[in-house]
């Protein structure tokens, strides 16, 4: 039995991000994240992230939230109904590279939901673009170390109060566990094969540091915080 090594992320790459796969399968895998999302808690740690931020009386101004990397857009759709009981105005618009992104997010977001989804590479975008906040989940991961400390850069330079990324903790115990959980919890092949190698992809907290390091984001504005059960945000609030 070969034993697979933790201490570095792994290169393996998943089937989403190489194989070509109709929009059925591709909108089912969406639709089956959301519920694995659901059972691991994997919204709180952004949503505790925008109630620090939004504790000041600033926050009742409009307020603009970009995520990157938002797939079926359900961390959007769960970001709204936080805000809606607070009643904060706010503008929420998901960029995604996959076209089929967009047609699976407006597929299952109400119309009367204010959430505009657009399909772009994020590098591509408008340089003058700023956003209040800047959010990725689960997105960090599908990156090279040199595109993530681009990425860095680009969340830094492109939004004016506080940026996060919420993602997964490169650890043994949730790699074995969620290889066999999906297993009993979905047959699409993609979080089969997938939801391990995200995993194995991922980073610990001294990654983080250093790749914050490399991208130059001051250390006195960031910070990296371990959610249970194996997730790691990571912000920024501005100066």
């Amino acid at each position: 039995m070969v034993t697979r090594d933790f201490s570095q992320r792994s290169t393996q790459t998943e089937l989403m991000d190489t194989e070509s796969i109709s929009f059925a399968e591709f909108h089912d895998c969406l639709r089956q994240l959301e519920t694995i999302n659901i059972l691991t808690l994997a919204y709180r740690p952004t949503l505790q992230w925008f109630k620090r931020m939004l504790a000041d009386p600033k926050s009742e101004q409009l307020m603009t939230v970009l995520d990157i990397g938002c797939g079926s857009g359900d961390m959007l759709r769960r970001i709204q109904k936080w805000m809606q009981t607070r009643n904060f105005t706010f503008e929420l618009v998901g960029i995604d590279l996959n076209p089929w992104s967009k047609q699976s997010a407006e597929l299952v977001t109400p119309k009367d939901v204010p959430i505009r989804f657009e399909t772009s590479n994020l590098f591509a975008l408008d340089p003058a673009l700023r956003a209040d906040f800047i959010i990725s989940s689960l997105f960090a991961h599908h990156l090279t170390d040199n595109e993530l400390i681009h990425f860095l850069q680009w969340m830094d330079a492109h939004t004016m109060r506080g940026w996060f990324i919420n993602d997964l903790h490169r650890h043994w115990l949730p790699f074995y566990f969620i290889k066999w959980v999906v297993r009993l919890l979905s047959r699409n092949r993609l979080i089969i094969h997938d939801a391990p190698i995200s995993v194995a992809r991922a980073f610990t907290a001294s990654d983080w540091r250093y790749f914050l390091m490399k991208a130059d984001i001051p250390k006195e504005q960031t910070r990296v915080e371990w959610f249970f059960p194996f997730r790691y945000g990571i912000s920024c609030r501005k100066a």
